[in-house]
């Protein structure tokens, strides 16, 4: 027992200290170097835990989630201990006890491994200046980053030291020291090449960027400034990201719809943007009707063009998990990473990224990203998960309503409510298809408890508000509202059912009511179900009472104020539909105890009974079928 104490003390005491470090940060690097120093400590002092990616050189400094999902980019990573920043192993000692040495940044570069830029400060005639007397911040490539650079580039840089080379280490470097902690989000400092700014990116899951290089080693300190090492060779940012789109042949579809939507300004002002830059290829993907109708609408084409445009920079390099990102247009997208893809609602659509400018970083992509404010009813239908409405909806002729400029609502059931029903195409259901479309265009969250909503056949049907339901009549909106250029659409859990009178009409109308319609005469009811208000009816079919022992039947029926009561038993007092019953739903009935509801695998259980049939709608209620005389439930 002393012993579990203990553990559990000390469990404790680590959560308490980690999160009183994390808490104390300064910087979102700062929180995930700390976070990773704790997770490293038991392998000694300065040692710092890395989630590695498998097959690649990739290492991340780690937070809780990341260390707790053991995933970088949706892959396993494992977990390696290095020093800390600033602090190298001694032999013999455990962990990494020792500082580095304190020695100028041409040394400090051939101690942290960066010798390919050692290698070319010495040979672009740098090694004077920064072995000297200054104050210097120096984003050091990565041996790795200079390799990756193409031959071509790398070639012509080397092949004129002097100058080229020169300007492009300059350009690494800032005349002042600045330390992780001062590399603040959108902070840009002029480089040492010509005054061109660097830009930094310091994103809040702790990935530093500069120009979209993230910074794999940082804080290394030395006698006349820091070094950061770098994941890719940076190159000066003179463009922004319109003029970059007008000098690419690829984007050529998307100059010009960005003319016509009169966008140019945006792209050419100030600002901090990513652009998802559709290249020629992914318009052509398009079928060339939707195409022509969303560039000769302007409307639709802001909304497409805002919709690839996020409205913060976020380099590739800041995507470790799949994350939602705020767009112009409004909406979001789902900004994420496969691997080494980056990757767009889920696909991996991104073919070049990076591209940065002055006021904005561009990623390419070959598909076109519609948001559903750009689309017709038709194109959200078929491209949602009602595919039998769909086709029903079309084969009832409606097609014209779906892809026309009318403001409507359409009322889209799910597949499964179609399970079990007739799907030809009667007068009857071509009437009951057009009363799923109503006559305004409408948001879910302007539906308020009772108000009446026109169908194009005519049909006035009701809103009910429950407490975690929207409901129209029976049909409970079962996803988020579908928002099309000219339409909307609700997409409900079932086929409406709108009311064909009132419950006593309902019950008579239906043979396996046609004792229960006896006995509501025979006690005196039939007036309370044909008036007008919100009643709930539990209605035992014929089956519930021949199920009765014959003498417990013939006594009640003798009995009309008895039967009143069992059968105000089983009638609530407030309007409730099958789509609004979650687990401990109550009813009160118009006599006796409350009844309990709940459901189990899309069945409704009223006192543990269940429904065989429900939501018969009625104008001043609904009817729900049971097989069973309800009882109160015992008391425990």
């Amino acid at each position: 027992m002393q012993g579990r104490e203990m553990k559990r003390l000390t469990l404790f005491a680590l959560a308490i200290t980690l999160i009183a470090t994390v808490f104390a940060a300064k910087t979102p690097y700062q929180a995930v170097l700390q976070h990773s120093r704790i997770r490293g400590r038991a392998r000694g002092p300065n040692v710092c835990a890395m989630q590695k990616i498998p097959g690649t050189d990739k290492k991340y400094f780690t937070n809780c989630k990341q260390w707790y999902h053991r995933k970088i980019c949706g892959k396993p990573t494992e977990v390696t201990y290095e020093c800390c920043p600033g602090y190298e192993k001694v032999i013999g000692e455990k962990g990494c006890p020792a500082a580095l040495p304190l020695v100028n940044i041409y040394k400090t570069l051939g101690v942290i491994g960066a010798t390919t830029t050692k290698m070319y400060s010495e040979r672009a005639n740098l090694q004077e200046e920064i072995e000297g007397p200054g104050s210097f911040t120096f984003f050091a490539p990565s041996n790795e980053a200079w390799a990756a650079l193409p031959t071509e580039i790398l070639d012509a840089l080397v092949s004129n030291v002097n100058i080229e080379l020169l300007n492009a280490l300059h350009y690494h470097m800032i005349n002042k020291r600045l330390t992780s902690d001062d590399l603040k989000h959108g902070a840009l400092f002029p480089s040492m090449y010509q005054d061109f700014d660097v830009h930094i990116q310091h994103y809040s899951n702790g990935v530093v960027t500069v120009n979209c290089a993230r910074l794999v080693k940082t804080d290394q300190h030395a006698t006349n400034g820091i070094v950061h090492v770098v994941d890719r060779v940076i190159t000066a940012i003179t463009n922004n990201v319109n003029s970059l789109i007008d000098t690419d042949d690829d984007l050529d579809t998307l100059r010009t719809a960005v003319a016509a939507a009169g966008l140019t300004s945006l792209l050419e002002n100030e600002g901090s943007y990513t652009i998802f830059a559709p290249t020629n290829e992914a318009f052509e993907k398009i079928p060339p009707e939707t195409l022509t109708r969303i560039l000769g609408d302007p409307v639709a084409l802001k909304d497409l063009l805002n919709y690839h445009i996020l409205k913060n920079l976020h380099c590739s390099e800041s995507i470790v998990a799949g994350t939602p990102l705020e767009t112009l247009q409004g909406t979001v997208l789902e900004v994420g990473c496969d691997g080494e893809e980056m990757t767009i609602n889920g696909k991996a659509i991104v073919t070049q990224r990076d591209k940065i400018g002055t006021n904005g970083v561009i990623h390419y992509v070959n598909e076109l990203l519609i948001p559903d404010s750009a689309k017709t009813l038709l194109e959200l239908v078929e491209e949602s998960v009602v595919t039998t409405a769909s086709r029903l909806f079309k084969d009832a002729g409606l097609t014209d309503h779906l892809i026309g400029s009318e403001a409507v609502t359409l009322l889209a059931p799910l597949n499964d409510a179609f399970k079990d029903k007739s799907l030809a195409m009667t007068p009857d259901m071509k009437k009951l298809l057009r009363n799923h479309i109503l006559k305004e265009k409408f948001s879910s969250k302007s539906l308020y408890h009772g108000q009446e909503l026109e169908t194009l056949g005519g049909l006035k049907l009701r809103v009910f508000v429950f407490r975690n339901s929207l409901c129209i009549e029976n049909a409970c909106i079962a996803a988020h509202d579908k928002n099309g250029r000219y339409a909307n659409m609700f997409i409900v859990d079932q086929i409406l059912a709108p009311p064909m009178g009132t419950v006593m009409d309902i019950l008579k109308a239906d043979d396996r009511f046609s004792t229960l319609v006896g006995i509501i005469q025979r006690a005196g009811l039939s007036e309370l179900l044909n008036k007008k208000g919100t009643y709930t009816f539990f209605a035992p079919t014929n089956a519930a009472f021949n199920a009765m022992p014959r003498a417990d039947l013939n006594k009640l029926m003798r009995d009309p104020k008895e039967l009143a009561n069992l059968l105000r038993y089983h009638i609530g007092e407030e309007f409730l539909v099958s789509g609004a019953v979650t687990s401990h739903t109550r009813v009160t009935p118009l006599t006796g105890d409350k009844l309990e509801l709940g459901t189990l695998n899309s069945t409704v259980y009223v006192n543990r009974v269940p429904v065989v049939e429900t939501d018969l709608m009625a104008t001043n209620g609904v009817v729900h079928a049971v097989d069973v005389i309800i009882k109160p439930l015992r008391k425990s």
